[in-house]
């Protein structure tokens, strides 16, 4: 009896210790979480979190880059309603992302059509090399379309032997400076919705293809009944990635323009640029970081609220 009631106040002393130590390593291993996630956390606030902020006060404030501030409340956005520059910059900006995004898809979509035919042999070295604008700096390819744009240059060139006469002046007429913008964007940019649509049209399941054309449908006919309907969430991906992106369009114009001729390829985060770092008015700029941070934020809430209506998921 005695022999049981002590084997049992032992069982009982390792049980309460082995919870005692499994309560200090259970407490030790709850501190690795904080102690691994801290210094993102630390860089998230520094970072991202205090930015933001800074520029939410800065848009009230008549901020200078030196010298002293004053409290302006919504006047920055009532002076930036009113400027007619920043109108402009709002319009070309526009014109840009309807121009750019509906060629980047039809670009991006009718090469990968193409890759995904059962004649097109190669595929794999012509997705690389249509890939490769998208990986190499922007600003490199963009200062080599300034030297095709420019007078006697390539593409002028090549119009005074084909057509006896210049090209247009592409960087120095307002009719075809956002267009020049443009055509070197879709150039540079396509390659990326065009390898997410090229995947999205290798997994079609070749039955369904098959069963189209049993009934009589033709390659046209099927793509765009059979194919395009199945890899719409891809599109609409591509769709949705290629409007934010867009909408913040700097070194394109930056390098090639400077925003002209006047203003007629003044973006909004050229805008942004001018108004902080040239004419050192961070107030205006915040506004104005704000205001397009708004009509993305517009634009993409629109875009998911009508993706029910043609996006189709399996």
């Amino acid at each position: 009896m005695t022999h049981a009631l002590t084997k049992r106040h032992d069982d009982n002393a390792s049980r309460r210790s082995h919870a005692v130590r499994g309560s200090a390593t259970r407490s030790r291993d709850r501190l690795w979480g904080p102690g691994f996630a801290g210094p993102q956390a630390v860089g998230l606030l520094v970072f991202v979190v205090l930015p933001i902020v800074m520029t939410v006060v800065m848009s009230l404030f008549n901020w200078p880059m030196i010298g002293s501030r004053s409290w302006n409340g919504l006047e920055n956005y009532r002076t930036l309603f009113g400027d007619p520059v920043f109108r402009a910059a709002v319009r070309n900006t526009c014109e840009f992302v309807v121009s750019y995004l509906a060629l980047n898809l039809v670009v991006s979509l009718g090469i990968a059509a193409w890759l995904s035919g059962p004649r097109v042999r190669h595929r794999q070295f012509f997705r690389v090399v249509f890939f490769i604008p998208t990986v190499t700096p922007i600003v490199a390819n963009t200062v080599v379309w300034r030297l095709l744009y420019q007078r006697d240059g390539l593409i002028d060139g090549a119009f005074q032997g084909l057509f006896g006469t210049h090209a247009p002046d592409f960087l120095n007429d307002p009719k075809w400076a956002m267009a020049a913008i443009v055509m070197m964007s879709v150039w540079q940019g396509f390659g990326y919705n065009m390898l997410v649509f090229s995947a999205a049209l290798d997994s079609v399941p070749d039955s369904v293809v098959e069963a189209a054309m049993l009934d009589g449908a033709g390659p046209v006919r099927t793509f765009f009944s059979v194919k395009l309907p199945l890899i719409t969430p891809s599109v609409f991906y591509g769709a949705t990635m290629t409007l934010i992106t867009s909408f913040q369009v700097f070194t394109q114009p930056f390098i090639l323009t400077k925003g002209g001729p006047g203003s007629s390829t003044t973006t909004l985060v050229y805008f942004i640029y001018s108004q902080g770092f040239m004419f050192q008015r961070l107030g205006i700029a915040a506004a104005a970081a704000w205001l397009l941070f708004l009509i993305i934020l517009a634009i993409t809430i629109l875009q998911f609220w009508g993706e029910k209506k043609w996006v189709h998921y399996e």
